[in-house]
Parts: C-alpha cells; structure tokens; sequence
C-alpha cells in the first residue's frame, strides 16, 4: 500500500528546520499561534501551510476544525502547546501528519498506522474501486467469497473490501509480525476480526488454500531508488514495505509463480508503480498459466497507471 512511491529530489531529515527557539504557544490565542504555524511550515517548504496548521492544532488540543474558527480567541493552555510544540518539531523534520497522529483515512475508515506499517494512501482506493466493480458485475455483493492479501499491512485494503463485501473472508500475509499486530488491531476497529486471518509469510509462502480474489499492494521501489525518494516517505515508511529490489518487481514474480494455483478461477489484482505496468502485466502473463485473457489497468485519479488486474480460469 504506497503513496506514489515515485522518486523526488532529496532532503536530510536531520536538516535545521525549526528555528533557533521552539515558539512559546503558551497563553497565545488559537488565531495567533495559526498564524504562526503557518509561517513556520510555509519557510519549512511544507505543503498547504494553512491546512497543517490547522491539522497541527487540532491534533494538540483535540478540537475540530469548526470548533478551531468559533473558539479563535481562545488562549491555549501549557498542556496543549506542549503537545503542539512537539507535533511540530516532528512536522518540520518531514514526519508525516498520519504518523504524528497515529492514524490515516482510508475509503472513509480511520486506521491505525505504526512505524511497521506503510502509510495508507488515496491511489490504493483505486484497488478497491476495481474490486468491487468487478464482484458487482459477476454476481453481486451477497457472495460468500474468499480474499488473499498479500502484504498487508495496516491491513486497509483487506479490511476495507471485508467491510463492503459482508459475507467475505479474508487471509493476510506479511513477513512483518509488528505490521501483523497492527491489522488486527485495526480489523476489531472495524468489526471485521472473525472474518479474517493472519499468516506471517513472505508472499504466498504456506499458503495453501484456495482463493476467489488476490489483492496485494506489494513494495515495488528499485532498491536504487530507495535514497532518492520523498523523505516523508523515505525516513517513516518501513524500508521492507517499499523495497521491491534491483528492479522493483521481485514480489510481483513471486506472486505469480503461485498465484494460478491460489485463486484458479477469479480476479489478480495488483497496484503498481509508474512505468510498471506493463512489466508486472508481461510478468502475470507469462507466469499464470490458467489465465482467462490479458492483463488490464485502472488510472487514479492522478491519471496515472495504478493497478494492474487479471482473470483466472480453470
């Protein structure tokens, strides 16, 4: 599960982004201590200053945005700058706002996230889109179906199509027993704990069951490249779920090589990197002997290539 784990220009998490003196929030009025956050996230070169320091401020004093404009002359209390303070310190060394937080949103859903789990992010929601569109148009939601996936997680995806899909089961793998911890955790949070199953497992290794629906969210950086991306992502996403080694593609062939034996008649589908797709279809095609036709793609909403899908076919 990656934001665009695409490269950018580089920069040193231990670079000196706060200044000389962390600000005294101390008795200040919300309005003020706005204003200030957003002159400090603004010279941090922080995206959307105006909304980090609104999210900044709701974090440390709990309240919400509405609550935040109608409360402006409220001064804020030692508590809450305290909170404030260290929130920021994080947030000007590029930690993301969902690892402060301890949580992200997901196709409507909150989830825990922890330093063992990727980050969810909003081009995934394209895997589920093409899920369930799929399970609409083959028979509908009411199916009593069957769900590997690989890699997990936070275990949004997985969680989110067990939610929608109410007479769904679902088996999680993960080579992480940390990542493991925090999915089901977040499955109780969303009421899906006795409809899934946790396996610690690289890929599909030990899995022997049969499957109607293969999702995974697998890492797929070239470990070269791994140096050169976005150090929010770089510094707090865990290297296992973003090095997808020499080429970017390793999970993806193991995937493959035992995928048609998994899920022998049902749906593959597979987010993947920019410029991957047409690899990662080449990989599916050549390695799934029981397929039922050729790989397609679903763009997000960035117009970019995100998931690559296949039918299989006893």
């Amino acid at each position: 599960m990656r934001w665009s784990r695409n490269a950018k220009p580089s920069c040193s998490r231990t670079s000196k982004t706060m200044p000389d003196a962390a600000p005294d929030f101390i008795g200040h009025p919300l309005s003020a201590v706005r204003r200030t956050l957003q002159t400090l996230l603004n010279a941090a070169r922080i995206d959307d200053p105006p909304r980090e320091a609104r999210l900044l401020l709701e974090v440390a004093t709990g309240l919400t945005a509405e609550l935040l404009l109608r409360d402006a002359a409220r001064l804020l209390r030692d508590d809450e700058a305290k909170r404030l303070s260290e929130a920021l310190r994080r947030r000007l060394a590029h930690e993301p706002l969902s690892r402060i937080k301890g949580e992200r949103g997901f196709y409507g859903r909150t989830f825990a996230v922890s330093p063992a789990v990727l980050d969810p992010r909003p081009e995934t929601e394209t895997l589920i889109d093409l899920v369930l569109q799929w399970v609409d148009e083959t028979g509908g939601r009411q199916r009593p179906l069957s769900i590997i996936d690989v890699g997990t997680g936070s275990g949004c995806i997985l969680i989110t199509l067990l939610a929608e899909l109410t007479h769904a089961t679902g088996l999680a793998t993960d080579l992480s027993p940390d990542a493991i911890a925090i999915a089901r955790a977040n499955a109780a949070r969303h009421g899906v704990a006795e409809r899934i199953a946790f396996t610690q497992a690289r890929s599909l290794e030990g899995v022997d069951g049969l499957a109607d629906i293969l999702v995974s969210n697998p890492p797929y950086i070239p470990s070269a490249d791994i140096a050169a991306l976005d150090p929010g992502v770089r510094d707090y996403d865990p290297l296992l779920a973003l090095d997808g080694g020499p080429d970017g593609l390793t999970v993806y062939r193991d995937i493959a090589a035992r995928v048609g034996a998994v899920v022998p008649s049902g749906l593959i589908a597979v987010e993947v990197g920019t410029g991957q797709a047409a690899d990662v279809a080449q990989i599916l095609t050549n390695s799934v002997e029981n397929r039922a036709g050729l790989p397609w793609t679903r763009k997000d909403l960035g117009g970019h290539v995100r998931t690559v899908a296949m039918l299989t076919q006893r």
